[in-house]
């Protein structure tokens, strides 16, 4: 039995479900003044209960902009307002978005999944124009779930982790190798990294960068930590790796954060040790945490700044369709300052 095809839903069906005109709804979907938000929200779930999105062909034509792009990030608020990164990465953001009069839509999800819900929320109310995708992981969901969608994205971080999607991304294996060699060339023969959650993508190649570089003849012991990013957990991983004897303990310690960093630097401090005299502490970003601590921290500096508006600039190629394509930016390279020197030992 051959069924009749499904009535094609249009704006009338949704205005008539939602109880406002035709105007209402495009005025709604065109992120324009003059609906207040209990009419805007009820014209949306309208049409996500009907299962209709507006043509993109048509409001391109209209001359609607893009008017908001939105990041959700799987990371706690707290954990996420004390880490110079992204504050850094977001004002970049922020640099581009203000030059094309767009908002930027952030929102703080507690799983990957959670996230796969919000973005699709967003897409399918047209509350967005565009997203941009953070923090991957081996086989991610959320490369499914975009071209699902057929949202325009552009992800953060390497290409083997985003599957095909527009990708920008520091090239962490080769900074990583870079930084175990210059402690090397110091003479330091222990050295730990501590590295953030094990899940994510840039870790596992942090992590497999450094297991690479720890194999060197000159190196007698290597280690690596796993953390959350968080200044505690930083600091309990400092702990664990400096209650060794003097001859046993590491020399140096890499940190995959500044603030992890710094946090390293009062753990010495409390055990009584100096840096750099009896160990190196060189962080990774290079904030305006690493100038002003005592001693300074040496860094892998990127310009985190740079990067956001990158990313950003690739987003508006990507939902203009002509697509910058995937690229690097330039890799961290290392700024030695006050907390790495030679051993004293």
């Amino acid at each position: 039995m051959t069924w009749p095809p499904r009535p094609r839903v249009t704006i009338k069906d949704v205005a008539a479900r939602a109880g406002v005109s035709k105007g209402a709804v495009s005025l709604a979907f065109n992120h324009k003044p003059g609906l207040s938000e209990a009419t805007r929200d009820r014209i949306f779930r309208a049409a996500r209960e009907l299962g209709w999105a507006p043509s993109l062909t048509a409001r391109s034509l209209a001359g609607a902009r893009v008017d908001v792009v939105g990041p959700a990030i799987c990371r706690p608020a707290r954990l996420l307002g004390l880490e110079p990164f992204y504050m850094e990465f977001v004002s970049g953001v922020e640099s581009v978005l203000t030059e094309h009069s767009c908002a930027l839509l952030l929102r703080l999800v507690r799983t990957v999944e959670e996230e796969v819900g919000v973005q699709q929320t967003w897409w399918r109310g047209r509350r967005i124009g565009g997203a941009i995708l953070v923090d991957f992981r081996p086989d991610d969901p959320r490369v499914a779930a975009a071209e699902r969608l057929g949202m325009p994205v552009v992800a953060v971080g390497h290409p083997s982790f985003t599957d095909g999607l527009t990708s920008v991304w520091t090239d962490d294996a080769t900074a990583v190798t870079q930084a175990v060699r210059y402690l090397v060339a110091l003479g330091h023969r222990r050295i730990a990294r501590v590295g953030g959650p094990a899940a994510l993508g840039h870790t596992v190649m942090r992590t497999a960068a450094f297991d690479d570089a720890s194999r060197a003849p000159a190196l007698t012991g290597a280690w690596q930590v796993t953390t959350d990013h968080s200044g505690q957990a930083g600091a309990r991983a400092t702990r664990s790796l400096l209650t060794a004897p003097a001859g046993e303990r590491p020399t140096a310690i890499v940190y995959a954060n500044d603030i992890m960093a710094v946090a390293g630097l009062s753990v010495a401090a409390e055990r009584g040790l100096s840096v750099p005299g009896d160990v190196s502490l060189p962080a990774w970003d290079d904030s305006q945490l690493c100038r002003l601590t005592r001693p300074t921290l040496s860094a892998m500096s990127h310009d985190v700044h740079g990067f956001g508006a990158e990313v950003a600039r690739g987003l508006f190629e990507v939902i203009a369709g002509r697509g910058a394509g995937s690229h690097p930016v330039p890799t961290p390279v290392l700024v030695p300052r006050g907390s790495t020197a030679p051993p004293s030992g």
